[in-house]
């Protein structure tokens, strides 16, 4: 009985509020009513969507049924570009009717082992050498496995000296890997390897990226008055569940679109809100690939010594003085740390901003635009705390969220911040403060005074690859426009970086989708007269344990980094 009236007090509330929606639009002495009735049914209406949104979730069958043709038509040459991209981030496979029948037959760190290997002159290796560490994987039966796609991070450290480095892993596709490292400092040097997706777990990372992109989900809060309904967002979704609300950039072609509201129109739209998280996106045995402390970043132990002493450079170092087969030479590292402090390998010269005057005197005179994701609003944050004289103007801007704005007066420093237009997962942010980042980028005047910092990465990781090289397509040909207008301008983009994995997090935002952005965001922009600060081995080199958001002492380096770039050390005149 109780039941069936809660039925009609339910239908009793529908027809009420169709009444008001009717009067509000046709009577103009509505809006004399007392405010406290309507604030009354406003909180009732919110607490009747809230639970209901969660259980309306569409069903999301492919992004290729109906989001293939999202979005603006490449060009021949955007589609060409796109196939190489995809192409250079191809992950090796399960072989054909190789799938485990357990979590006994996929890959585990416990069993799995590494060994150092020697050099032509036997053991001995000097600075400016190259080690190579040989990974063989085995099972959870301590059987070697037959073919590659586990996805290893590999790192050489001192923690006596405070120095670390990035390694290079070679996947031979056959059950082995070559960890490479260079040889920088003198002294004790370790290797370290380090398991974080067995490839049976890369699999399911890939059928997520491409069939689940709604996986993560978004919201929007539509109001006219006192009348209010909120509706599932995302990039693609089915128009066959309702209509559609299209919020397509004008000038990008971005797409977004908003399930429309029953009762109100797509131009009363007031936020944008990450929704949540599905659950439930994988088998029982699937998420036995996902286990922390068992096979998600767990240290593979070594079959022998693990650790090497280097010795000082050779005089006259022969051409190839190490073992490393020459296809396989030639580790990629950016910088290293030594004493806690990263070194760049190349041409810049690092410069230590100790003190907040030496940070005020390089950014003296200077407009600094910071775009992306938390990870660049954190650079943000950092700055305001370390410069006394930078100031933070009260935009009353959400938490978090932003805009935000930091004003000396004294040394004439502007520094703001805006996160990127959507999918941006915060909390709340205003419809009317979702901005795409080109089209902010072909709003400024650019200069030499003009520093323009992007950090675009982390929102992407649910998606199919192609929308991630899409977005960085329009802000890459919005770089070339402003660099066009005002050549001085000087761009640095900060790159991906690792982060701490459980089950969870995996699904959503595991390092390895992390490292295909991150590789695809440098293959974009390569080339191009933009600076690069390698957050990603930056976070990979250091002793720290990983984090979306690094500690203050790798941060302070990637400023350090920033800073370098806008202020470069000044070449001694010859005399």
């Amino acid at each position: 009985m109780y039941r069936n009236l809660s039925k009609y007090g339910l239908l009793f509330l529908f027809l009420a509020l169709s009444g008001l929606i009717f009067l509000l639009r046709n009577i103009h002495t509505v809006e004399n009513w007392n405010c406290h009735t309507i604030s009354a049914l406003y909180q009732l209406q919110s607490r009747i969507q809230a639970s209901f949104i969660q259980g309306n979730l569409p069903t999301f069958h492919s992004n290729h049924t109906f989001c293939a043709h999202l979005g603006q038509k490449p060009s021949p040459e955007d589609e060409l570009e796109e196939r190489y991209l995809l192409d250079s981030i191809a992950w090796p496979g399960l072989p054909p009717r190789s799938t485990p029948n357990s979590l006994r037959q996929t890959s585990d760190p416990l069993h799995s082992l590494f060994a150092i290997l020697p050099t032509k002159e036997g053991r001995e290796w000097h600075v400016g050498d190259e080690l190579e560490a040989l990974v063989q994987m085995h099972d959870f039966q301590g059987r070697p496995k037959h073919y590659g796609g586990d996805f290893l991070l590999a790192r050489l450290h001192s923690p006596e000296l405070g120095a670390g480095v990035a390694g290079k892993v070679v996947d031979h596709r056959n059950g082995f890997y070559s960890a490479l490292f260079p040889l920088l400092w003198v002294g004790i040097a370790r290797v370290e390897i380090t398991l974080v997706h067995s490839s049976e777990a890369v699999a399911v990372l890939q059928r997520l990226r491409e069939e689940r992109p709604d996986r993560v989900f978004f919201k929007s809060l539509f109001r006219l008055g006192f009348l209010s309904e909120t509706t599932l967002c995302n990039m693609c979704l089915s128009p066959d569940q309702q209509p559609l609300c299209n919020y397509t950039d004008l000038y990008t072609g971005e797409p977004w679109y908003c399930y429309k509201p029953k009762m109100l129109s797509c131009d009363t739209r007031i936020n944008h809100a990450k929704g949540g998280y599905l659950k439930h996106l994988i088998t029982n045995k699937e998420a036995l690939l996902f286990q922390s402390d068992v096979n998600i970043k767990v240290h593979i132990h070594p079959s022998g010594p693990d650790k090497i002493n280097v010795l000082p450079q050779k005089e006259n170092p022969e051409e190839e003085s190490s073992s490393v087969k020459p296809e396989l030479m030639k580790a990629a590292a950016s910088g290293y740390y030594y004493k806690d402090t990263w070194r760049p390998l190349g041409e810049l010269t690092m410069r230590r901003f100790n003190q907040s005057y030496g940070v005020s005197q390089c950014l003296k005179n200077k407009v600094i635009n910071m775009y992306g994701d938390s990870t660049v609003r954190q650079w943000f944050e950092y700055l305001i705390a370390v410069v006394p004289g930078l100031k933070e103007f009260n935009l009353h801007s959400p938490k978090n969220v932003g805009p935000f704005m930091a004003v000396d007066t004294t040394h004439n420093i502007l520094v703001r911040y805006r996160c990127h237009g959507p999918p941006i997962r915060f909390s709340t942010v205003m419809s009317s403060e979702l901005r795409y980042v080109s089209n902010e980028l072909d709003g400024l005047s650019g200069g030499p005074n003009t520093v323009v910092v992007l950090s675009i990465w982390a929102h992407f990781s649910t998606f199919p690859v192609g929308v991630y090289i899409r977005r960085l397509r329009h802000i890459r040909r919005a770089l070339v426009r402003l660099m066009d207008r005002a050549p001085g301008t000087l761009v640095v983009i900060r790159s991906a970086n690792l982060q701490a994995l459980d089950q969870e997090v995996s699904l959503y935002n595991s390092d390895w989708f992390s490292l295909q952005l991150d590789e695809v965001l440098r293959a974009m922009f390569k080339g191009l007269n933009v600076l690069v600060v390698d957050a990603w081995q930056m976070s990979l080199a250091h002793h720290l344990p990983h984090a979306l958001h690094p500690p203050p002492v790798i941060v302070k380096n990637m400023i350090d980094m920033l800073l370098s770039y806008v202020c470069p050390e000044k070449k001694r005149s010859q005399t």
